[in-house]
């Protein structure tokens, strides 16, 4: 039996057990043992989340106020070990060169006394996640959207490989005015990576930072693979094809033979919520990607804020009905669905982590 059509059959056994859940469409009022056992025993990680805190931009997302909520009781109820925290630096007001870099200075400041608040530790390395999961603790691993600082000055990598950036996402939707660093989707045509892009994923290679090719055009993509000496992700994204009814996002998508490549060269494509109405509708098109491009090179990317009280935008509020945390309602339906605890351990964080800690060393 094939493992698309195993799943089919554990599926059609495990509905009927899981079905009064669903049955309000209220996510998350049911907890069932073997949910709670899969998401104790899962390293969960969401390789791209927004944090805000009050005082900082919030990406354009509809000004939200930030933090109406608790980054401590957010990030406890969403189940996860960890969020992949960004900031998207070319929504943060910039309109003169050195401006990008002063303002992710300054959110790192504000990050800095949020962690403090909430007793929350940067994992710098595998070990570090791997310890957080163990203690029953919960992390973060620093990123931003957009490396928009650099203006041509790859030295600044490293002042912020020292503030705890261990994750860079070179990429967002306009460029560096100063020195950009590739094509992005639906950008214009600068010819793929340029030769400042190509130094700054040289340096996070020496650095031993993660490299994320989320945004990134075709061209640019193809360009990172053939120079990079350490796997790298796209944190967020879905394959072409899927059903996406939000506005702008279908330029967003990955190409198959683009995911395909990613994973050959042992990176993992994240999975967002984007153009899904409900926890059903994430699954199937994380199915949809695990079918392409095989499970060990899929993980979860949901492009929501962990501090947005709004429905469809907050990581907790993923789909409207929710009133549970995002993990553990993910968790119920990828066993709805048919996967395997060990499947849900590998795109629930495992694969993330496979690669963080290649990267990273540890």
């Amino acid at each position: 039996m094939s493992k698309l059509s195993r799943r089919s059959f554990v599926a059609t056994a495990t509905t009927a057990l899981l079905a009064p859940a669903w049955s309000d469409r209220a996510f998350g009022q049911t907890v069932d043992s073997r949910v709670a056992a899969v998401v104790a025993s899962t390293l969960a990680i969401d390789m791209h989340n927004h944090v805000y805190p009050a005082g900082t931009q919030q990406g354009g997302r509809g000004g939200d106020p930030g933090p109406a909520l608790s980054f401590a009781d957010e990030l406890k109820l969403s189940g996860l070990t960890a969020i992949g925290a960004g900031f998207a630096l070319d929504r943060a007001g910039n309109v003169k060169p050195g401006d990008a870099r002063v303002n992710f200075l300054k959110w790192l400041d504000a990050i800095d006394a949020e962690l403090g608040k909430a007793q929350v530790a940067r994992a710098l390395t595998l070990r570090d996640l791997r310890t957080a999961h163990d203690r029953g603790q919960k992390t973060i691993v620093q990123t931003v959207e957009g490396a928009h600082f650099i203006e041509g000055q790859v030295a600044r990598i490293e002042e912020v490989y020292k503030r705890g950036l261990r994750y860079l996402q070179l990429l967002h939707d306009a460029n560096d005015m100063v020195a950009p660093l590739g094509d992005f989707n639906g950008g214009t045509s600068l010819g793929g990576l340029t030769a400042v892009g190509a130094d700054t994923i040289k340096e996070c290679n020496r650095l031993k930072i993660l490299v994320d090719m989320a945004h990134a055009s075709t061209a640019t993509l193809q360009a990172a693979l053939k120079i990079a000496r350490q796997p790298f992700v796209v944190s967020h994204s879905s394959l072409d094809g899927w059903k996406n009814p939000a506005s702008g996002m279908a330029s967003r998508t990955i190409a198959k033979p683009d995911a395909k490549a990613v994973a050959d060269a042992g990176g993992v494509l994240g999975v967002w919520t984007k153009g899904t109405n409900s926890p059903n509708e994430y699954v199937e098109n994380i199915k949809m990607v695990v079918d392409a491009i095989g499970v060990n090179h899929v993980g979860i990317g949901t492009d929501t804020d962990l501090l947005s009280p709004r429905p469809g935008t907050g990581t907790n509020r993923a789909w409207p009905g929710m009133t549970g945390g995002f993990f553990p309602v993910v968790v119920e339906e990828f066993l709805r669905q048919g996967f395997t605890a060990e499947e849900i351990g590998l795109i629930g964080g495992g694969n993330f982590g496979r690669v963080f800690g290649a990267v990273t060393g540890a």
